[in-house]
């Protein structure tokens, strides 16, 4: 059966690679974003680069959160798009619309107040009220995100990710001399630091939006789709598919994100530059992430349009040749991150002591890589098959569990026996990646259960 399996690469590897990247190519443009922000706010201070930290930490937390939600229409409508049910497209991105909009009212409540989350990390007045205008800035143009969020969704579910790939390359484009106006200050505008970030992003989501909505309402691809065919109300019974799926996606990225969220907030009570030294690795872990989120969008998209044309034989195939070709090439990631360690982290630049810090963080993020990949290639499969509540506990029991709670006790040496090279920052990354291979080996066994149930469930073939 294994060999079998690994048989398929030859057929699968194109296909995921053909999706994966403009996908991959998207993401990088994106995560630049917080690369172009970490490096340009370390230039500018070492307060407002720990602003910076804690407030990405909080807004990526309530912001992937709710638009894992909202990604729970790219398994749905791939399945129709699968099925050939076309007009039935339209509706279900009418009703994210709706879903969109009631999560933009709940996400823009928490980063307005944000009070209590920013009070972990027992900062300085300063930076927390850095952290928090950074927040406030980024509250307006969370509407947009959202909203985003669908025509993303949309995108990936019909085989189109180019499309967002060209918007969102165009907005790198304009996030270098956006921040260089409004970190540092000129034509007559007040350097505003790390907040100063939050503007350039602000206005760079609106001109996403709008870009796109322009291509999906003239060109003729999307006629078939009837999205602006006829206005919608609300469709509870819909919305409350989308949610029934979404809410869990949404949790488990939630789960996965705040157990970074809370590493750098309890990093910060070892000082500065521990929370800065933290936080060029973890943008750094970041960027190499995009690589196994690609490839697994990519498969939940193959592998929902299999299902929806009732193919689930073939579901399960394109679902293992991505387990084992994604997992291959993180590990080839991993040990290049490693060996080039120091060359990585002069691109950043931070001060002498800061470097000391992280240069032996970069093992957890080599060693990770593995589990990385085997984790989030088998979640993005199972929510191709719709399952996503199972998921969600495995994420809880390990994530928040044995990485966040291992990782507290070993960081904060809170037995007293942890050893030496295991205490401070590097027992919380050591927490998190056995989390990872905890989750990856759970996720896997769970695909293997649910593919063969409905393989059972696949009509004979007509001879």
């Amino acid at each position: 059966m294994l060999h079998f399996k690994l048989s398929r690469l030859r057929e699968d590897v194109p296909a995921l690679l053909k999706l994966a990247g403009p996908i991959l190519i998207g993401q990088l443009a994106v995560i630049a974003f917080g690369v172009l922000d970490t490096a340009m706010t370390a230039r500018y201070s070492a307060d407002d680069l720990a602003a910076l930290a804690m407030a990405s930490a909080i807004f990526i937390s309530v912001y992937v959160g709710l638009t894992g939600v909202i990604s729970a229409l790219a398994p749905i409508a791939g399945q129709l798009f699968g099925a050939k049910r076309f007009d039935e497209i339209g509706e279900e991105v009418r009703q994210a619309t709706w879903l969109a909009l009631g999560l933009t009212v709940l996400g823009s409540l928490i980063l307005l107040n944000a009070d209590h989350l920013l009070a972990i990390s027992q900062v300085n007045f300063d930076i927390e009220g850095k952290a928090r205008l950074y927040l406030s800035i980024l509250a307006i143009g969370l509407p947009a995100s959202m909203a985003m969020r669908v025509l993303m969704a949309l995108h990936n579910a019909v085989s189109r990710p180019t499309v967002i790939t060209v918007v969102q390359i165009i907005g790198l484009c304009l996030k270098l001399p956006l921040n260089l106006l409004f970190i540092y200050g000129g034509l007559g505008i007040e350097a505003m630091g790390g907040p100063g970030c939050a503007v350039a992003t602000i206005i760079i989501n609106w001109f996403w939006l709008i870009i796109t909505l322009s291509f999906v309402l003239f060109d003729g691809f999307y006629k078939p789709f009837k999205i602006f065919s006829r206005f919608s109300w609300p469709d509870w019974h819909r919305i409350w598919t989308i949610l029934k799926l979404g809410a869990p996606i949404g949790f488990s990225y939630l789960i996965e994100v705040t157990s970074f969220t809370f590493m750098s907030l309890f990093i910060a009570r070892l000082g500065t530059t521990a929370l800065a030294g933290h936080q060029i690795v973890a943008n750094l872990g970041t960027v190499m992430y995009m690589v196994p989120l690609s490839l697994s969008i990519a498969t939940m998209t193959l592998v929902s349009q299999a299902i929806g044309a009732n193919r689930q034989s073939r579901a399960e195939e394109i679902g293992w040749s991505s387990v084992f070709f994604t997992t291959g090439l993180c590990i080839s990631l991993g040990i290049i991150v490693w060996v080039c360690r120091a060359q990585l982290l002069d691109l950043y630049d931070p001060p002498d002591e800061v470097k000391v810090f992280a240069i032996p963080l970069f093992l957890f993020i080599a060693f990770y890589q593995v589990f990385d990949a085997l984790q989030i290639t088998a979640a993005f499969i199972l929510r191709a098959y719709r399952i996503a509540f199972w998921p969600m506990l495995i994420y809880a029991g390990s994530l928040w569990g044995v990485g966040l709670g291992g990782g507290y006790l070993m960081g904060f040496n809170v037995f007293g026996n942890t050893p030496e090279f295991l205490q401070g920052a590097s027992g919380f990354w050591a927490g998190n990646s056995l989390s990872l291979g905890l989750a990856a080996f759970l996720l896997l066994y769970l695909f293997r259960r649910t593919a063969a149930r409905f393989e059972k469930m696949q009509p004979p073939v007509q001879v």
